[in-house]
């Protein structure tokens, strides 16, 4: 009688702590200590030149140069600390493997494995948000502020979504291939199960969240990117602002950094977080799915740039497929997620909107170039509607964008003259795209995908997420 997988897979996982030893990772977070207080002073300071910061009246004027000076005092106090923090925090990184991980706690229990035949479908349920948890004084440049409250609202927001999904484990009939469905929902997709988050630069909030989602959730790859000096030469001080989060256990993760960056995202770590996640069990060997999470270069006049990113993206995605796999494992799914900083309306991104990206993943919203689906909406928030009442209110937001109305209020538009879709529905730049193994015995189709309000007033993006049913083929 053949003896089944141990589940959930009794190794496999990366290790927890990014450095090889105890010594190394306590001298790291002494380099962060040391930094602190100038960093701290240098991210309030910024919070005061920001544009929605700038006091008005001879009373606030004055009290907010008074505060400023006090902020410059503790700069120039904590200068000091930060040339002894700095060289230590830059040599460390040459050790530090380029994400956290953060294992789910002993009572965790994963889902039931998936076991086809005897199971015939089974449906999986990503979600993709950019979160804009940047350093509080950077965020506020985006009319947001309040990083670490902002963190501990999404983190409540993202558990409400892991109550069980109405469509039950095998999900409902799909409309049919080719046919998905999209819904705009006040509220987080229900049955979630992977989380790829972006934007979580600032780390005290990146903790504030996984303390939140690893107890209830499963386990976390977080502080992901390849900070310190990098060849270039390039000085990397932010991370990619990557997060993700699984229901199912991991099997493998690695993080490849783009080459090449201008202007402001000179000094981020951005690149692509894949991982390998053990969702079921076939015939004795593993069912697994990949996990490609990405957040493409910002600046709109880049698109060369973003396309040299896509290209590369698609041959670490080949690589890290290739090397995970083991002879007879069955894959589920390969799904890409994030935001990719262009859209399919707006004439500026032509060049990215015909990359070849599109023949290797499906993108459900997508009909062709610059063709979009009717029920398919922008996911970016118009900045300087972000602090209205309505923008900040998920029903009231959800109830807004149904109207063409709302959309061109609270959505931002295309770039460089697009031309306006009828009706209206802003720039999509959150993408969630899939694809299965060609000749496996395992298919994937899209069920529904969803837009969803439910985090309004804590970032400028819409959630998009997706509902995949992968079957055995009869």
């Amino acid at each position: 009688m053949q003896t089944l997988p141990d589940w959930p897979p009794a190794s496999g996982a990366p290790r927890p702590s990014p450095f090889p030893h105890p010594g190394l990772h306590a001298l790291h977070r002494l380099a962060r200590a040391l930094l602190f207080p100038a960093y701290w002073a240098l991210d309030r300071l910024l919070g005061c030149c920001a544009p929605t910061a700038r006091p008005s009246g001879l009373r606030r004027l004055k009290a907010a140069a008074e505060a400023g000076a006090a902020l410059l005092l503790l700069l120039l106090v904590g200068l000091p600390l930060a040339l002894l923090g700095l060289p230590l925090w830059l040599l460390l990184q040459t050790w530090r493997r380029p994400f956290c991980y953060q294992p789910p706690p002993q009572c965790w229990e994963p889902p039931a494995p998936w076991r086809p035949p005897a199971e015939p479908a089974r449906c999986f349920s990503f979600l993709s948000a950019n979160l804009c948890l940047l350093p509080d004084g950077l965020a506020r440049f985006s009319n947001l502020k309040h990083s670490q409250r902002r963190a501990e609202a999404v983190g409540a927001a993202l558990l409400a979504g892991l109550r069980p999904s109405r469509y039950g484990a095998t999900g409902s009939s799909p409309p049919g291939p080719g046919a998905p469905c999209g819904v705009l929902t006040a509220e987080v997709p229900a049955g979630l199960e992977f989380v790829c988050l972006q934007e979580v630069f600032d780390l005290r909030s990146a903790h504030r969240l996984v303390s939140r989602l690893a107890p209830s959730l499963g386990p976390v790859l977080h502080d992901v990117g390849s900070c310190g000096l990098q060849p270039g030469p390039h000085l990397k001080l932010l991370g990619s602002g990557l997060l993700l989060a699984s229901r199912y256990p991991l099997l493998r993760a690695a993080f490849r950094s783009f080459p090449h960056a201008r202007r402001e995202d000179a000094l981020a770590s951005k690149g692509l977080l894949s991982a390998q996640a053990q969702v079921g069990i076939l015939d004795g060997r593993r069912v697994v799915g990949f996990l490609h999470c990405t957040h493409l270069h910002a600046p709109s006049e880049d698109g060369p740039l973003r396309c040299k990113q896509l290209t590369l993206l698609l041959d670490w995605i080949e690589q890290f497929e290739a090397e995970s796999r083991e002879s007879g494992e069955a894959v589920a799914f390969s799904v890409l997620l994030g935001d990719l900083n262009f859209d399919n309306c707006s004439s500026d991104h032509a060049q990215e909107q015909e990359h070849q990206l599109f023949s290797h993943f499906r993108d459900p919203c997508r009909l062709g170039t610059r063709r979009d689906q009717p029920w398919a909406l922008g996911t970016i928030l118009s900045t300087s509607t972000l602090r209205h009442s309505v923008a900040c209110s998920p029903e009231m937001l959800r109830r807004a964008l149904e109207q063409e109305e709302g959309r061109r209020r609270y959505l931002a538009g295309p770039l460089g003259g697009g031309r306006r879709a009828e009706p209206w529905r802003g720039r999509r730049l959150d993408y969630i795209m899939y694809r299965g193994a060609v000749g496996g015995p395992l298919s994937p189709e899209v069920e529904q995908v969803t837009f969803s309000t439910a985090l309004a007033g804590l970032t400028d993006h819409l959630a998009v997420g997706l509902r995949l049913r992968v079957s055995v083929p009869s």
